[in-house]
């Protein structure tokens, strides 16, 4: 089914998208990973009917990384309000050609989008975004940033990292000079950290980036 679980409990499902992956419909008419979890979870638990699956949050197509969705609406329900609070701490990797000038940084911009273009702006009736990066590691002619999001929104990382000069690999839409051959982009969800909602026990979600990748394979 070309979809790679890393968690799974009566509550949620997580799995490790691929670059290539939409998480929900689009007029691509590709089938998304939402589709493709149903389907698993149907012949999992020998369902013949209709099962319930809740999208939770997005991560764009050239984004590779963690997605979490909800298999009972309670726990949409409950996951919901924990993103709404922001007490969902989620890890981002991200490759750049440009070393930052500091070498840690909290950004805040407010952000605009276009929705005709897709794409995000920097200007000031947009909405405050703010991300904290770290460079934590040299690579041959990149840099591996972490980052952690304190907002989520549209494009946010790509936009915010493009502002200081530093767009990330592959993203030619935020300034890259060229695009990846499988139209990537060097940006991946590292990791998901939170309280379970029905269970109150902490979770954490990590996803290794493509194995595929020699350059993210470099990072680890």
């Amino acid at each position: 089914m070309n979809i790679n679980i890393i968690f799974e409990d009566n509550h949620f499902i997580a799995v490790n998208k691929r670059s290539s992956d939409i998480v929900q419909g689009d007029k691509t008419g590709d089938t998304p990973l939402s589709e493709k979890i149903k389907d698993y979870l149907k012949l999992k638990h020998n369902k013949p009917g209709n099962v319930f699956l809740g999208v939770i949050h997005r991560l764009d197509r050239p984004t590779s990384g963690v997605v979490l969705f909800a298999k009972t609406s309670k726990a949409l329900s409950r996951i919901n309000k924990l993103f709404k609070e922001r007490k969902v701490k989620k890890t981002y990797w991200a490759i750049v050609k440009e070393k930052p000038k500091e070498k840690n940084e909290t950004l805040i911009n407010f952000l605009k989008k276009n929705e005709k273009r897709n794409k995000s702006y920097i200007n000031k009736n947009g909405l405050k975004s703010e991300l904290y990066y770290n460079v934590i590691k040299k690579l041959n002619n990149y840099y591996l940033l972490e980052i952690k999001p304190k907002t989520g929104r549209h494009h946010q990382i790509r936009a915010q990292l493009s502002a200081i000069g530093c767009p990330i690999k592959g993203d030619v839409k935020y300034g890259f000079k060229r695009s990846n051959k499988n139209l990537s982009i060097h940006l991946h969800a590292k990791k998901l950290a939170f309280i379970h909602p029905v269970k109150k026990t902490s979770v954490l979600i990590e996803a290794n980036p493509p194995k595929e990748d020699k350059l993210w394979q470099s990072c680890l």
